[in-house]
């Protein structure tokens, strides 16, 4: 199934529905949450593109939130995108496998819990396995940066990673208003942070990322473009070798 035959399932959050699309693996690795940008409509070519991570073992779901699902062109206020997005991961953790729930025998389940219902899982039918990743591109990765990391510096339970595509370090030409205290957010807590950065970004490019957050945790991958990348097998390739690197999540890890 790909993204434009994929309507997706609405879920509720205090700022109306978002709506989540669900990319399920065969093989299960992890999953990838990753959420959109801040201006428009269309889904963008570097986030389809990793859509097809799916074939390598990692579910990946598109997260939509609730300004885009309600037809409006500019997203709302940065903390109304966090609370959003937080209630819609909330919503996801009722997919994720919880080891020991009763399933009937031979059912492709087994060994699952069943979604609430009403939930996406019941919508779905689909559970999310662990660890989780969560991501975006441009305004969409600083809202991943930014809800990683619990109020008391630590990673969000489950979560493993942050992948950031063209995350926005400045506006263009306002290096003096830099938003690296989102992207060192992660960082901080002890999570590997990829961002893949078009080498001619207006938003800021690679090294000036690098200048910003100097940490081996971080890892900036430079790709052909703009703030829109233009080389999307370099950038599915940087993903990819970030999710093989992560260990497997341990059973009784609880989700996000």
């Amino acid at each position: 199934m790909t993204p434009a035959d994929h309507q997706g399932v609405l879920v509720p959050t205090d700022q109306g529905p978002g709506r989540v699309r669900v990319f399920p693996a065969r093989e299960r690795r992890g999953t990838l949450l990753l959420g959109h940008g801040a201006g428009g409509q269309r889904d963008s070519p570097d986030l389809l593109a990793l859509t097809a991570l799916a074939d390598h073992g990692w579910t990946v779901v598109l997260v939509d939130q609730p300004w885009r699902v309600a037809g409006r062109r500019v997203a709302t206020a940065p903390p109304r995108l966090d609370a959003a997005w937080r209630q819609v991961v909330a919503a996801l953790a009722l997919l994720t496998d919880v080891p020991g729930a009763p399933e009937a025998p031979g059912s492709h389940r087994e060994g699952r819990a069943p979604a609430a219902p009403g939930s996406p899982g019941a919508q779905h039918g689909i559970p999310l396995p662990r660890p989780w990743v969560l991501g975006g591109r441009s305004a969409g990765a600083r809202v991943a940066c930014r809800t990683s990391v619990a109020q008391d510096g630590t990673p969000v339970p489950g979560v493993a990673a942050v992948v950031c595509l063209s995350f926005p370090l400045h506006p263009p030409g306002r290096p003096d208003r830099s938003r690296a205290d989102e992207l060192v957010l992660p960082v901080r807590a002890g999570l590997p942070t990829l961002v893949v950065q078009g080498s001619a970004d207006p938003f800021g490019g690679p090294d000036e990322v690098r200048r910003a957050v100097p940490d081996p945790l971080l890892t900036v991958v430079p790709v052909r473009g703009t703030h829109s990348p233009a080389d999307l097998p370099a950038l599915s390739t940087a993903v990819r070798m970030l999710l093989d690197g992560l260990p497997t999540a341990d059973p009784e890890d609880p989700p996000p």
